[in-house]
């Protein structure tokens, strides 16, 4: 057993594959360990079904989970890596996974992760996966970098472990006790301020303006372009993310898949007790129109994800409101 599930009373078929996910996870910590000495993980190896580049560790990673799933309770397997969703066989469980996430920085040496979504298995593979993000039965994310990391949510608070290198083995650490709500960092990719909606921009310029602006205190800009680094900060040390739609060409709906990425880091931050949003509109209670649907995507400490949909109706009462009001 690669994880420790002690206490966690969870059905057999779901710790099962929980158990086969953390195997594959402890193949690619020590793949990823070793990049450049076996091989250019980063290499380019096409596009998916989402119009992304691949790199040569997402393949690997897709093929390593969907090998380790066979013979498991997962009968639809969906990946980011995959144009189709895939059957593997009776079961009663549906698996949603993007198997590499942040592969833009395999060859810089920053955190990235595998994101993960079950679903009971619903009459057929579409209708196991296009539904509300709350009907997930379990969520979460491996993140590959200092730490190698496992945070998971079976709908009863957000547990954590740690691979230990000397034994190959996740072990259990205290739960995540809830997303800090008083914090001044936020994650947005700032160069793309002259395309983004008028709500994002004009929040965003409020925090920029620090002591000067409406919001009277100073704040802190991050960005990794990678979602489960950034997901990892804001259960530790609270702030929002931000990745909106905005006027170019195929970012009408962001970038980010509602179905791999959005709903089970979602799924995870409203069990920290954070909140999820398009911005506007809970992403938990959204249904995907198709597998690789994209969704504008807010997260992190409810008083901010609060106030930011505050700006969609009106920016400077919004920007006004004290937090405790949010």
């Amino acid at each position: 057993m690669s994880l420790d599930l002690d206490g966690l009373d969870l059905a057999p078929d779901l710790a099962d594959v929980m158990q086969r996910l953390t195997v594959v996870g402890v193949e690619l910590a020590r793949l990823i360990a070793r990049s450049g000495l076996e091989g250019d993980l980063a290499a380019a190896q096409g596009t998916n079904a989402g119009g992304d580049g691949q790199k040569a560790l997402d393949v690997m990673a897709d093929a390593a989970y969907l090998r380790a799933l066979h013979g498991s309770a997962v009968a639809y397997y969906a990946s980011e890596e995959e144009d189709e969703i895939l059957t593997l066989g009776p079961g009663t469980l549906a698996l949603a996974v993007d198997p590499l996430d942040g592969s833009s920085n395999i060859d810089v040496n920053v955190s990235i992760g595998t994101i993960f979504s079950i679903f009971p298995a619903a009459g057929n593979a579409e209708a196991s996966f296009l539904r509300k993000g709350s009907e997930q039965i379990a969520a979460g994310y491996m993140i590959f970098g200092p730490q190698c990391a496992l945070v998971a949510s079976f709908g009863r608070g957000v547990h954590l472990w740690i691979l230990d290198p000397d034994t190959g083995r996740f072990e259990r650490l205290p739960d995540i006790a809830g997303v800090p709500r008083d914090t001044v960092e936020f994650a947005i990719n700032a160069s793309n301020r002259r395309h983004w909606p008028a709500p994002i921009r004009a929040y965003i310029d409020d925090l920029m303006a620090g002591v000067d602006g409406p919001r009277g205190r100073n704040f802190n800009m991050r960005w990794i372009a990678s979602l489960v680094a950034e997901t990892h900060r804001i259960l530790r040390r609270g702030g929002v993310f931000l990745y909106p739609g905005d006027s170019r060409a195929g970012y009408e709906r962001g970038r980010l898949r509602h179905v791999y990425e959005c709903a089970p880091i979602a799924f995870v931050v409203e069990q920290a007790g954070g909140e999820a949003t398009d911005g506007y509109h809970p992403i938990l209670d959204a249904v995907p129109s198709s597998i690789h649907a994209r969704t504008p995507f807010v997260f992190g400490s409810a008083p901010k994800v609060r106030r930011i949909a505050r700006y969609y109706d009106d920016a400077e009462q919004a920007a006004l409101t004290p937090d405790e009001h949010l």
